[in-house]
């Protein structure tokens, strides 16, 4: 006879945070408003001691008071102390080398939640099946996700924004919806986890395309065409991968895009303004500070729809114009110029 799992969350949870990105250390500063203590782990002590000095993090949110209540670490001991939740705020590339990092430091009631918007290359996993293979048995009823219009300099600001956590488990789901959800950050909850993190990784090859499109001065019914159609587009591939439709017209899918393709703060999007301005992908890649996760998903998904038989004509020509040296006017040419087909 099974029993339900038993969550390490309390009315009095401690919150561990795994990487000091932009989006990991404002919901770490979200969450040490509301009064959960939080500890942050660095990547090295170096970094742990600044941040603890200075209280700003002036390389991804200049300006932002860090509470005091948060402590950096680059121990990842101290994941004992602060078991509640394990919130893993790091790039897909580096998502399973932190995994196995802190594995060992885990506790059997530990809530674990993935933030991270993106894809495993050159499988295409998605990040809570890398938690499924990574971590113990025990773990697993507590692992989610969380995706949704997300613009963390926003939120850091205390501007209203949504999202969905999303988990195999509704209990777990529920017990971290109750540790995020504040007066200005509303969490929904969700069990179509596959859509979830479908939709928050797929988004952002479409702001890559809106980029280029406002780059190149398309114009507003070509950029309406552009999103709709590749909304279409990933809800088939996304579908066909297990993941409900609904999720792709909710806040996870639509509302995501709906920030992503017209915030000035999206990286993705300004990746395919650059492309449209005639840079390199590489000199772009350079000049930025954070990840653009919609480059490497835009292989990644193509990949996916091979075997599934999913058609996808939008990601492939921003695919082309990333990594085939196709000028993103041709690419455009060659999507007006196909064959005409019911909606």
């Amino acid at each position: 006879m099974s029993t339900k799992p038993k969550f390490n969350a309390t009315d009095d949870p401690k919150v561990s945070i795994i990487g000091t990105t932009t989006w990991g250390t404002t919901l770490g500063i979200i969450l040490a408003r509301k009064g959960i203590q939080v500890s942050i782990l660095c990547r090295t002590d170096q970094e742990a001691q600044e941040l603890s000095k200075r209280r700003e993090h002036s390389r991804f949110l200049p300006g932002v008071t860090i509470p005091d209540s948060i402590c950096f670490s680059h121990d990842p001991d101290f994941l004992k102390d602060y078991s509640s939740l394990v919130i893993l705020a790091v790039p897909s590339d580096r998502f399973r080398n932190n995994v196995q990092h802190i594995k060992n430091h885990l506790g059997t009631g530990s809530l674990i939640l993935s933030v991270t918007k993106g894809l495993e290359l050159p499988d295409g996993k998605r990040m809570s099946q890398i938690l499924h293979e990574e971590l113990p048995l025990e773990l697993h009823p507590g692992i989610c996700s969380l995706s949704g219009p997300n613009l963390a300099k926003e939120i850091v600001n205390d501007k209203p924004a949504s999202t969905v956590v999303a988990g195999l488990n509704e209990t777990s789901a529920t017990l971290i919806q109750d540790i995020l959800i504040s007066p200005t950050f509303r969490v929904y909850t969700s069990t179509d986890l596959v859509g979830l993190e479908l939709c928050g990784t797929l988004k952002n090859i479409l702001a890559i395309g809106v980029g280029i499109s406002d780059g190149l001065d398309v114009g507003d019914n070509g950029k309406s065409t552009l999103i709709t159609r590749g909304l279409s587009e990933i809800c088939r591939l996304g579908v066909a991968a297990g993941a409900e439709a609904a999720t792709f017209y909710g806040l996870a899918g639509l509302g995501d895009i709906i920030a992503t393709c017209s915030s000035q703060l999206s990286r993705n999007r300004y990746v395919g303004e650059l492309l449209a301005q005639g840079h390199s992908l590489t000199e772009i890649q350079a000049s930025m500070q954070n990840v653009a996760e919609g480059v490497n998903t835009t292989r990644a998904a193509l990949d996916m729809a091979r075997p599934l038989g999913i058609e996808m004509p939008i990601t492939q020509a921003i695919y082309n114009v990333l990594f085939e040296q196709l000028s993103p006017i041709d690419a455009i040419r060659e999507l007006m110029s196909r064959p005409a087909r019911a909606e």
